[in-house]
Parts: structure tokens; sequence; C-alpha cells
């Protein structure tokens, strides 16, 4: 079920409705619970019971965790928690990848191998629930949090439809505690509620499918070389794309999540501003940037062993980002990359650190800018198909592929020109304050306005109703 879809228009109506009625908390708290289940049951019905068996798992085995005073009993509890649920990640998600490398290996030495047909479903959200139930087990494994007292507010917390499928990853001593008391919004928080899903749904259906996504697939489509101001205009454009699509999802959980009263995490705040790629990871996804830090980065020793270590963990780190993105080595270069700029900018700023010139306003700029080029670099990795077609556009942006030839038109080009331009100048203006504060600010009838202007927007774009790309993942 799409958050840009009628049908979950009708869907939201009804759980507003039943949230809304005088029943016992416990009531309320089953039925958002069924909401949930199904809400993902209308992908595929059968994937649920993959959430049942994480929910039953991380469940029982954080009881017995938190229980047992035997440390090698615990750990050894720990790795059935983490076994279970990569098991059932990585034999829906990375399977095939997994085979066609063996059988790519088995090649080089000599053996034909033809391994069987695999044509398993990749389960929606699976990346995200997947860990959201990880941290549950390693946050009681370290003794960080309580089990929960409830198993339906533990079922909720994994399930929870707003973030179910695209994040934000919740961790559980952010959501589950929400869950003990009755809860229901004012009047306030529905009204802002309201506010986040239409501008999340502006950023989805009006920027990234309507402004952008055309001339991006167009670019990314081509077979054969490009001209260079096409190339880059994929290239902005797919930048704008994936951030509008990715924030506008997050946006709207986060709105439909406070209509009931309930608060998630921001898992974005300006990423196109960040001077710096450890900025920038403070800025983009951040659910998942913390997570890998915490519960990966952190217990592989951090910055904490030396200099060379520091960098060997930065770069596992991120490495297993670009792949937890997705089966494929395009990911993992796209990981790579992003650890690559870390660790060049960690030792950077260990040489420069007292430098007067970092402070300036034009040299911060220059910085944000170098930073969002870079990035751009790494989002052909992430997008492209594979490694020729990645090739090909990246010799095609510096014209080093030949004379190119032409895909985009004029007015797709001023668009990704005019959307990119905007979203920067935003993500600057804002880069240090947050949404709630510039609409404090900002004259009523002018926020009026450009809601409804919003609103009018999604409704005229609307079309068939597009996937959201971290769907996928």
């Amino acid at each position: 079920m799409l958050f840009n879809s009628l049908t979950f228009v009708v869907f939201f109506a009804g759980v507003l409705a039943l949230h809304a009625l005088p029943f016992p908390w416990r009531v309320k708290k089953t039925n958002l619970l069924i909401a949930s289940y199904v809400f993902y049951g209308a992908w595929n019905p059968p994937f649920v019971i993959l959430v049942w068996i994480s929910t039953v798992l991380d469940w029982y085995v954080a009881k017995w965790m938190y229980r047992e005073e035997r440390p090698a009993r615990r750990r050894g509890l720990l790795l059935l928690s983490v076994a279970g649920n990569l098991g059932i990640l990585g034999y829906f998600k990375y399977g095939e990848f997994l085979l066609e490398n063996w059988q790519a290996a088995m090649q080089l030495a000599g053996i034909a191998y033809v391994p069987p047909e695999w044509s398993i479903v990749l389960p929606v959200g699976i990346s995200f629930y997947t860990f959201q139930t990880m941290a549950y087990s390693l946050d009681v494994y370290l003794r960080r949090e309580r089990p929960a007292e409830s198993f339906l507010d533990f079922a909720l917390f994994v399930t929870f439809f707003p973030q179910l499928v695209a994040g934000p990853i919740v961790r559980p001593a952010d959501l589950i505690p929400q869950f003990a008391a009755p809860r229901r919004a004012t009047s306030s928080q529905f009204l802002w509620g309201l506010g986040l899903v239409s501008l999340g749904l502006f950023q989805k259906v009006v920027v990234a499918d309507t402004l952008l996504a055309p001339s991006a697939d167009e670019v990314f489509g081509a077979t054969g070389a490009l001209h260079a101001l096409d190339a880059w205009t994929g290239v902005l454009a797919f930048s704008g794309q994936i951030f509008s699509d990715f924030a506008g999802y997050s946006t709207t959980a986060i709105g439909v999540s406070l209509c009931l009263g309930f608060s998630l995490t921001n898992n974005f705040r300006y990423p196109y501003a960040a001077i710096g790629f450890s900025d920038f990871w403070r800025r983009w996804h951040i659910s998942l940037s913390t997570w890998l830090r915490d519960y990966l980065y952190v217990p592989l020793g951090g910055n904490r062993k030396g200099r060379g270590r520091t960098y060997v963990n930065l770069m596992t780190t991120m490495l297993l980002g670009g792949l937890w993105h997705g089966a494929s080595w395009t990911f993992v270069v796209w990981g790579g990359l992003h650890g690559t700029y870390l660790a060049v900018e960690r030792y950077l700023t260990e040489r420069f650190s007292g430098s007067r010139l970092a402070g300036a306003t034009g040299s911060r700029i220059a910085l944000a800018l170098l930073t969002y080029l870079l990035v751009l670099l790494t989002w052909v990795f992430f997008r492209a198909r594979d490694f020729p077609s990645a090739w090909r556009l990246l010799r095609s942006m510096f014209g080093l592929a030949g004379e190119g030839r032409k895909v985009l038109y004029w007015n797709g080009i001023i668009a990704v020109a005019a959307v990119t331009a905007v979203m920067l100048v935003a993500h600057w203006r804002l880069r240090d304050t947050t949404l709630e504060a510039a609409v404090e600010r900002t004259p009523a009838w002018i926020i009026a306005a450009v809601w409804a202007a919003m609103v009018f927007a999604v409704i005229a774009t609307q079309g068939s109703g597009n996937a959201f790309i971290y769907f996928q993942f």
C-alpha cells in the first residue's frame, strides 16, 4: 500500500476513525497492530509471516537474555537472534547475489557450474524491520534497555505501519514507551501532522516523480555515450529525486504518526548543505547512519584503536552500509566511495584543523558545494544498472566518451536546474535550524498559501502512484 494512493487515504481515514473512538487503550493498540499487518500484507500477504518470525524470535530471545547471567549463554542467545534475522534477510535479499558470485568463482576455477533458477521475491522493507528488531536484541544484550513488558507493545514496535517499510529505523527506547499509555493527537499535533503529510507527498509526487524522475530515467536508461550536459543533468536529477523520494516518505511517515499521537525521529536534516562527509551522514538517512555507528562502527573499535584501525573501521562500516542498500557490487562501490571520503576527510581535518580559512563563509559554501559534487559522483554507482553503465555515464559527464548524443529536451533540463537550485538554496538556508522554527517565523497567510499550493499540485499531478525508491531495500 502506497502513501501516494487513494487506497491509503481510505485506509488512513479508517485508522484515524478507530483511533478516535472511546475504546480501551489495549483495543486501540490491537487495532493499530491489525492495521499494520493489513498495510504490509497489501503487497504480499504471505510475507507477514516473516514479520511474525522476527517478532516472536526477538521477543523470547530478549526475555531469556535479560534473565541470563552467564556470559556464554547470553552471547549464544544474541547469536540466535542475529543469525535468525540476518539469515532471513540474507536468503531473501542476498541469495541470488551470492549464487551469482559463486558461479563466477567456479568459472574462474574452470568449473562449469549452472545454478538453479532463483525466483525468490524480495519482501518489501525487510532491511528496515530487520535492523529495527536487531536493535532491540542488541540493546537488551548490552543492558541499555529492559525487555518490553507487553508483547502487544513489542509487536506494534516491529510493525508500526507508518515507518514499517522504509523507515525511519526506530530505536526501542524511542517508540515502545509511547505505547505504554493512551495517546491521541492534540489539535496542533494533528494539524502539524497533516502539514507534514502534505509536504512529504509533494516531495514524492510533484518533485521526485514529476519534475525529476523522467530526466533521471532517460539518462540512466541510455545505452550509449551522452552529451555532457545531459549526463550531468541526469545525475543532478537523480540526486534530487532520491532525496525528495526518500525524505518525502520519511516526512509522510512522521506526519502520519503524529496524526495518531506518536512521535518518530527525524531522518533527514538538509543533507545537501553538508560541509564534509561526516556532516553529510549526520544529515542523510540519520536513522541508518546512527544504527551503523552504534551497532557496527563503535563495536569494531571506532576511533579508539589508532589511526589505521579507525580507517579500517570506517571503510568496513560504509562497505556494509552500501551492501545493506542492495545486493550488487555497485552498491558496495557506492559505500566504499563514502568510506574513502570519510577517511580522507578525517586525515585532512587532523592536518588542517587550526586553519582560519575553514571558518570563513566563502570557504564553508565552497566546501559544501565540493561535498555535493563528490556525492553526485557516488550517486552514479547507486543508480546505474551495472558497472559498464556507470563508467559510460562518468566518461560522458567529463567529456571522455566521445561525441555523445542528446536525449533530454530543454524543458527537462531547465526543470532539473531550477529544482536543484531551489533545493540547494533551501538546504543552505535551513541547515542550522528546523522546519518547525522556520514555520513559526513565517506569517500564517504564507504558510496557508504554500500548503494549499502543495495540496493542489499533488492532486493535479497524481498519476499511477509510483512506489518509493527505498521500498526495494
